[in-house]
């Protein structure tokens, strides 16, 4: 079957016209502020309607079908040429002279991973901290996501696209029909964005401060408008409230959608947010008492600290409160090993995903058991469903491939890096934050460091490796087998 590439571009189009549109609002609150930046993003933003406009004109087609190719195709085609298109700010407006750390700068923000080039974030112009901030809360929940709400007023299903788009290996809906399942996702992740700006601007933000953090947290993305990050803000409450609400970022939306409609025996029913909980209670558990016995921090201040740092790691929003590479040498390597946990599936959070490491976990342990009974059939049950065949080697070649990435990456990377003074351990953490889609890392890539300092090739390729973790290997990977191009 022939690939219907009017449709894959088309549909680029549109996306690359409401993109445009969206760069308005930092442009309207440059101009309403006075700020320079305004004219530049204007311009970038008249351009990319242009440009997604004469796209979608020119790819008409009567035939509106989407197959499992076209999806992958618009999956994979659609954040490549978004993040192209949402560099032009930072070209325009003469934040970044050049492109390729203008391009970094927003496949970071639009896979929600965080790192950053800029040296000094704090003298930024307003609206460019503004888009910087909206990139990471349209990449969120996902470009293709938003889109599919409006696809029934052109004619176009969405369901291929949401399989390819949506994160972890479950396909559970929160509505059967893909158009509502949309809607309610973007209401929800809509609605606690709000609470979030709200909550932050009682608690002593500026209301300029409580957007861009409200935007970014629930994002899971960890853009912020100060160059210390959150630790700016040395209010409990505010640590506090983003702590929460980084947790409840990094929770399968369908179970939050579940918990607001009063349902919690759904919830709790569930092993992965169960596991999840688990493992954020041991583990905050366990740095509290190594901060608290290795620094001069109260045990109040050190359970703070363990828990942002924590959170924000697993939930891959990459916020600093602290830096954790100066708490003890033990405690850098767990917060190295974090990178490679990721929230759960269904969440805006990256990684590897909690559901995937239960599975693992269960096969693994249950393999012995197989060693004792081999000719017994001794299957894993998650939510007390069996697991199909299918999705246990999907997982297991996920892992297997993830880890390949990453020690290629590394291996890539370390030449890169040669001139640094810890190339290895640096090449290694970009690596494991950009597959993640963390943020800070170790080495001189730490929570306190930026990747300004990394060579314009390195950007290239973390910026692929962010864009194949953000879509979860296989949507990307996909293209490169001969299967995917075979007519019949």
């Amino acid at each position: 079957m022939f690939i219907n590439y009017k449709i894959v571009f088309n549909i680029i189009g549109i996306v690359i016209f409401f993109l445009g549109l969206l760069m308005c609002f930092p442009g309207i609150y440059a101009f309403i502020v006075n700020s320079y930046d305004a004219t530049g993003i204007f311009i970038a933003s008249g351009s990319s309607v242009i440009f997604g406009a004469m796209l979608f004109y020119f790819t008409k087609s009567e035939n509106k079908s989407i197959g499992k190719r076209e999806g992958y195709l618009i999956v994979s085609l659609a954040w490549i040429f978004t993040s192209l298109v949402c560099a032009a700010p930072y070209i325009f407006a003469g934040a970044c002279s050049q492109y390729v750390n203008a391009f970094f700068e927003s496949i970071s923000g639009l896979t929600t991973t965080g790192a950053t080039i800029f040296t000094d974030i704090e003298a930024l112009p307003q609206g460019i901290l503004l888009w910087r901030s909206m990139t990471q809360w349209i990449g969120g929940m996902g470009i293709i996501v938003l889109t599919v709400a409006i696809f029934p007023l052109l004619g176009i299903g969405g369901v291929e696209l949401f399989v390819a788009e949506s994160p972890g290996p479950t396909s559970n809906k929160i509505h059967p029909r893909i158009k509502e399942t949309a809607k309610r996702l973007w209401l929800l992740y809509v609605c606690i964005t709000l609470i979030l700006i709200v909550v932050l601007f009682l608690e002593g933000m500026t209301a300029y401060d409580a957007l861009n953090h409200g935007l970014t947290t629930i994002a899971t993305g960890g853009f912020s408008t100060k160059n210390a990050s959150i630790a700016h803000f040395t209010s409990p409450l505010i640590q506090y409230t983003i702590i929460f609400f980084m947790f409840l970022a990094g929770t399968n939306y369908s179970l939050i959608y579940a918990g607001v409609k009063g349902k919690f025996s759904k919830v709790w029913a569930s092993d992965e947010f169960k596991a999840y909980v688990f493992f954020v209670c041991i583990t905050v558990f366990m740095i509290t008492l190594s901060i608290y016995n290795t620094t001069d921090r109260g045990l109040e201040s050190s359970f703070r600290a363990a828990a942002f740092q924590i959170i924000s790691i697993i939930t891959t929003t990459g916020f600093v409160s602290a830096d954790y590479t100066s708490w003890h040498p033990s405690t850098t390597m767990f917060f190295f090993f974090l990178l490679f946990a990721g929230g759960c599936a269904g969440s805006t959070a990256g990684g590897i995903k909690f559901i995937r490491h239960l599975v693992f976990a269960k096969n693994s342990f249950l393999e012995f058991k197989r060693l004792l009974h081999p000719n017994s059939l001794i299957r894993i049950r998650i939510d007390g469903n069996l697991v199909a065949p299918k999705i246990l080697t999907h997982v297991l070649v996920f892992l297997l491939i993830y880890l390949i990435i990453f020690f290629l990456g590394t291996f890539v990377m370390s030449f890169i890096l040669v001139d640094f003074e810890q190339p290895l351990l640096s090449a290694a953490g970009s690596v494991a934050t950009s597959l993640g889609n963390v943020g800070p890392a170790i080495g001189q890539l730490g929570p306190v460091d930026n990747f300004a300092q990394v060579p314009a090739a390195g950007k290239c390729v973390l910026a692929f490796i962010m864009l194949l973790g953000r879509l979860e290997l296989f949507s990307i990977l996909i293209l490169f087998t001969p299967y995917f191009w075979r007519i019949n």
